[in-house]
């Protein structure tokens, strides 16, 4: 083979593969696309762009969506937003939404939501198509014991200018919670609650709940109310329980002290009965009583218990026992 045909083949190669690093380094279609869509961006920006680590078409493709809108945002404000570490793509989706709704959102708002981990083109859909949010079922009781169960829909839209540092969904059902908690607790009946369900909602909303959240509730409606148990007649009766169980403690400490009383005036009696043996015979030492009342004493003693044997013999109750 001719050296000339091969030198030709060689340059031929050096050519392609030249040419393939260069357009893998230079988006050139990129760049066609950007100038016929009237963004106006050099090749030397891109190339800038692959030295920064940007991907250019994460740049230029949303930068050419808000010329097409008629939206004024430069390339430098979509790659530092890039390189934050945002979402330039939905970023422009957010702002473009906003535009074609009249909100006013700046590019600088739009990118510091994006950056705080809010979904900013969802918050846009929310502020212009308001969101419900069904809380759980809420138990309240009003002032005659009687619980009362709310549901309630809160209907949110999402205010951008309280989105970034704002509260969320749940700090709006925990407040609607309290609220509707307060207002059922200072009813006088829960027969109230039920015939005006509508003086939650006006109570709960005038309240402003929605200080210090990323939305502004726009109503508060009561989806379901329901009666539930006597709690007041279950806590005078666990009151009452408790109340009898401290009586019959009280009832055991004075039957045990009353016992114990008893004990001691028997150990006391046997006690003084053990002494008159000792008694009448220092008198009979001492000349003090004589041998015939003695003996006197002695007989009287032995019918007397002859007696008391006599009468449980013949007593009915002591033989219905004994039988």
């Amino acid at each position: 083979m001719d050296t000339s045909l091969i030198s030709i083949f060689l340059l031929a190669a050096v050519a392609i593969i030249a040419l393939s690093v260069f357009f893998t380094f230079v988006p050139v279609m990129l760049w066609i696309s950007a100038l016929a869509s009237g963004v106006r961006i050099g090749i030397i920006t891109l190339v800038a762009m692959r030295l920064r680590r940007v991907i250019p078409s994460r740049i230029v493709n949303p930068m050419i969506k808000a010329t097409k809108a008629g939206l004024d945002l430069t390339i430098n404000q979509l790659e530092s937003h890039f390189l934050a570490g945002g979402n330039v793509d939905r970023v422009v989706n957010a702002l473009i939404a906003a535009h074609r709704a009249n909100i006013h959102l700046e590019f600088e708002r739009a990118a510091a939501i994006d950056l705080a981990g809010r979904d900013v083109l969802q918050a846009v859909q929310m502020s212009v198509n308001p969101r419900v949010i069904e809380t759980p079922v809420v138990s309240a009781v009003a002032k005659d014991g009687i619980e009362v169960k709310v549901i309630a829909r809160v209907t949110v839209r999402t205010n951008l200018d309280r989105l970034v540092g704002g509260a969320g969904e749940e700090t709006i059902i925990a407040r609607v919670g309290e609220g509707i908690v307060t207002t059922v607790g200072s009813s006088n009946s829960h027969k109230d609650v039920l015939e005006n369900p509508d003086m939650i909602s006006r109570t709960v909303l005038g309240k402003g709940l929605d200080a210090g959240t990323a939305f502004e509730i726009l109503s508060i409606d009561i989806a379901d109310v329901d009666v539930g148990k006597n709690i007041g007649a279950h806590l005078q009766t666990e009151q009452a329980e408790a109340d009898k169980r401290i009586a019959q403690a009280k009832a055991e400490e004075r039957r045990a002290m009353a016992v114990a009383q008893e004990q001691e005036m028997k150990a006391k009696v046997v006690e003084a009965e053990s002494e008159v043996p000792l008694a009448m015979a220092e008198a009979l030492r001492e000349g003090k009583l004589g041998v015939m009342d003695y003996m006197n004493l002695k007989n009287i003693d032995a019918d007397t218990q002859m007696r008391s044997t006599l009468g449980k013999m013949n007593d009915p109750g002591k033989d219905g026992d004994n039988a």
